[in-house]
This record gives structure tokens, sequence and C-alpha cells, in this order.
């Protein structure tokens, strides 16, 4: 016969194991650019990363972005090949312009934001503003369309890549 003592202890202890035995997941309405994307099955938020970034540019006199379907796959297609190469850079796939006359988006002004290691798009977003060329990049006038995505390399340095494209 376990004591009123004991019951306790168990039950604290089932808690713990319990609470060890999963990934921390975002409380329910926790924004989305606060969910960790070190897995497999994460996205990162489209819709939410055009918000931030054209609220970021409107605090700077700049017109919005819209998310772009194909600027979005060329952006994938970029995180995806720098996840297998185990490598950040723009020249993993090729050049940008190149990359996008390839996906049709030929004659286009376009700016491109790569990294990694960033688990959050909070993180990813507050590097770039930190980082004077992903800053004018984010912040270039001319720019109306993007696409985002990441890619999650568990066995690399870096665990999560990152790319932002845009174009006018």
């Amino acid at each position: 016969m376990l004591k009123h003592g004991s019951v306790c202890l168990l039950t604290g202890a089932i808690f713990v194991l319990a609470g060890c035995a999963e990934a921390p997941r975002p409380l329910p309405g926790e924004p989305s650019f606060y969910k960790d994307l070190a897995s497999y099955d994460a996205r990162v938020d489209a819709g939410a990363a055009r918000e931030m970034i054209s609220l970021y540019r409107s605090n700077h006199g700049l017109g919005p972005v819209a998310v772009d379907p194909g600027l979005e796959a060329a952006a994938q297609n970029q995180v995806t090949a720098m996840a297998r190469a185990d490598k950040l850079s723009h020249e993993v796939r090729g050049n940008l312009g190149a990359r996008l006359d390839g996906a049709g988006y030929t004659k286009n002004a376009a700016v491109e934001n790569v990294s990694a290691g960033y688990h959050t798009l909070a993180e990813a977003f507050s590097g770039w503003r930190q980082s004077k060329p992903h800053n004018e990049n984010m912040l270039n006038p001319r720019m109306r369309r993007m696409g985002i995505a990441t890619a999650y390399a568990p066995g690399s340095k870096y665990k999560v890549y990152w790319a932002l494209v845009m174009t006018d």
C-alpha cells in the first residue's frame, strides 16, 4: 500500500517523465513566428513572414510584399540544396539571376537572403535586420513579391537553413 507522500512523489515523477517524452510545442495561440522549425515536418509560415516583413517595410515608408508561390518554390529549392550540401551559399545551385530566369522570372530585379542556424522565423528576421546586406534586401524599395522557405538538416552544423527570395 502506498502512502500519500509516495503517491505524490510517483505522480510527480510521471509528469516529469511525460514532459521529457516529446519536444516542446508552441502554446495554443502562440504566434507562428516563434515555432521551432528544427524538424522534418516544420514549415515556415509564409503569411506571418509576409506580415512581419511588410510591417517592417511600412515602418520605413515602403510598400508591402506579397507571397508568390513561384518564389516560394525557388526559395525551397535553394534551402533544400544548401541542406543537402551542408553549405550556406548563394551559389550552391547557381547564381540567383540564373535560378530565377530558369523559373520564369526573367528581367526581374531580385534579392536573396540565405542564412542558417536560426530555429524560428523571429530569430531569422532579427538576424536579417542586424545584417546590413540582408536588411538592405528587405528594405529594397523595388521589391514587391517574396518567397521564403526552410530546410532541416539534423546532422549539419546549422540544423535549419533559410532562404528569402524577393523580386519586383
